[in-house]
């Protein structure tokens, strides 16, 4: 809206009260942002301004978000011109102007859990916590989520005796009601129904599971196989903030390249967090609400800047730890198995009170500030999440592992394939007569080292004709003298393996459509170990329990002239 002192002149809505929102921090501006049009649906009696102010050390990013919510925007010095009836933020450092309005600060977090640098001097203070100055005049009011976050206010700032508000939490309500959606959000992260969505959350600061271990997650995806897991990212906003994404993404480069899926720094952490089977995390908030909606939890760091007594102090006493230098793998599968959903029960009921009921508790409370009725219409319910953007690359490289059982009549091939640009923080086992390893890439690897060292090579599209891809096949084995294999998948079903001395495989799934490069791995093992090619029937396992059929046949040459 318009703001200053002729405002009025140039408003189309004249409502009743004018409601700022303090903007300080990416973080914080976020969770106003989600939560806001719920309380004010259809009011036209209530205006809003936003107000940004510049101070924080992880403003960066706030006027962007802003923008691009379609905010009108002021500066915090022209704060004084609008005479707010309330202001609201999700930020406790702001400098509130003088004045007799008061002050809503809604959490950005969960509770009062962790203790940060005070901007304001050189010591450490309570996360969430308003100064005292403005405590003790009365015009701040804290929203809280549980009642023992009452108490542990009223030990450690004795000012804020009657001004906490218990509403719940919003976010964590989302959560919640947005399981049922959960195989949406993993169909559009890119997960597939047989593979399990490890997601990796650091908070911020040099204690944080980043801040220790920077390099965990392209471990995480060099020890777990590619086409049995996904590994997601979500890494705290004033990460984002403080140090940039080009510094994040540069740092994260190989695992990025391996398909991390880099969830962005607002909203789409939600959906992720619902879709996870793992959670490894610290002492952020994020870890506290995965945990409290039942998802299996590893901790892989937790910083003493953790606030004794509170929810999260509680989930680090009964949380399983990450062995940072043991095989990740095994623990990650050995949290799945014992996991019970109501596991961290205990820590739920301490930090979140009455859930389902956070938004409508919260819009009394801010009409009730405001000093006007609350409308008609039924009171808010939590929405469900939206589907979010798919944030990964595709892998183009891959180290693969094949190997082979024949105490059957049909030999089994068990291929496990991990990401090649990771394969630095892995471990590859030594080959044996039926265990073997390959480098494969696919046609749109863009480092050139790697394609001229792979074994065997990959088209990513499938040919719409065998011509195309037998054309295609020969090619790519001509320009790449040092490859063993080329395959192409063909369109309609089927696969074409050229191999380098000039025989084609075709090899056919009975089961679902297979992308070229696991055909091309059975017929890599197969040409290792020295088995027939020809008409040949194949189980292929891939990791431990996904089991396809491959039948094999020589492609007959056709006559020359």
């Amino acid at each position: 809206m318009p703001v200053g002192r002729d405002a009025h002149r140039w408003s189309t809505f004249r409502g009743e009260r004018t409601l700022v929102i303090a903007a300080r921090t990416v973080t914080s501006t976020v969770r106003v942002l989600e939560t806001l049009p719920e309380l004010l649906r259809d009011d036209a009696r209530v205006t809003v301004v936003f107000a940004y102010d510049p101070t924080s050390a992880f403003n960066e990013g706030v006027l962007d978000l802003l923008h691009a919510a379609g905010c009108r925007v002021a500066p915090w010095e022209q704060l004084g011109q609008i005479a707010p009836d309330l202001i609201l933020s999700a930020s406790e450092n702001i400098d509130v102007p003088e004045g007799d309005c008061p002050v809503l600060v809604l959490p950005h977090g969960v509770g009062f859990q962790k203790f940060v640098p005070d901007s304001r001097s050189p010591h450490e203070r309570l996360s969430g916590v308003v100064p005292d100055s403005l405590l003790g005049s009365g015009r701040a009011w804290l929203a809280v989520s549980h009642p023992a976050q009452e108490e542990q206010l009223l030990a450690t700032h004795p000012k804020s005796a009657g001004n906490t508000l218990l509403v719940g939490d919003p976010c964590f309500d989302e959560l919640v009601s947005s399981r049922k959606r959960r195989r949406a959000y993993r169909e559009a992260l890119g997960v597939a129904e047989h593979q399990r969505l490890v997601m990796v959350s650091s908070t911020w600061g040099p204690t944080s599971l980043l801040g220790r271990f920077p390099r965990l997650l392209a471990r995480l995806i060099a020890q777990l196989p590619c086409d049995e897991y996904r590994v997601g990212a979500i890494v705290h906003p004033n990460v984002w903030s403080a140090h940039g994404a080009w510094q994040i993404r540069t740092l994260q480069s190989s695992a990025l390249d391996a398909g991390l899926l880099l969830m962005p720094a607002i909203h789409a952490w939600r959906p992720a967090l619902v879709a996870a089977d793992v959670l490894i995390g610290d002492h952020g908030s994020v870890t506290l609400y995965g945990a409290a909606a039942g998802t299996p939890l590893l901790l892989a760091a937790f910083g003493d800047d953790a606030v004794p007594g509170t929810a999260v102090h509680t989930l680090s006493s009964v949380a399983p730890r990450l062995d940072t230098r043991g095989s990740l793998r095994r623990q990650v599968e050995d949290v799945i198995r014992e996991h019970t959903p109501q596991r961290y029960a205990a820590v739920t009921t301490q930090a979140f009170a009455e859930p389902g009921h956070a938004l409508a508790r919260l819009r009394t409370a801010l009409y009730r500030l405001l000093k006007l009725p609350e409308p008609s219409s039924l009171p808010p319910t939590p929405p469900v999440l939206p589907v979010p953007d798919p944030p990964a690359a595709q892998v183009t490289s891959w180290q693969v592992t094949t190997g082979i059982t024949e105490n059957t009549a049909t030999p089994t091939v068990t291929v496990r394939r991990f990401p090649a640009t990771v394969t630095a923080y892995g471990t590859t086992p030594p080959e044996t007569a039926t265990l073997f390893t390959h480098l494969a890439c696919a046609d749109d690897e863009r480092d050139r080292r790697l394609t001229e060292s792979a074994s065997v090579l990959v088209r990513r599209r499938p040919a719409s004709v065998t011509v195309e891809a037998l054309r295609w096949i020969g090619n790519t084995l001509a320009e790449l003298p040092g490859s063993l294999l080329a395959a192409s998948a063909v369109s309609g079903g089927g696969c074409l393996v050229g191999l380098r001395d000039g025989r084609v495989v075709e090899a056919a799934a009975t089961g679902r459509a297979l992308d070229a490069g696991l055909p091309a791995a059975v017929v890599y093992a197969l040409l290792r170990a020295g088995l027939s090619l020809d008409d040949a029937q194949v189980a292929l396992r891939i990791g431990d329990s996904r089991d396809e059929d491959v039948l094999l046949r020589i492609r007959p040459t056709p006559p020359t002239c």
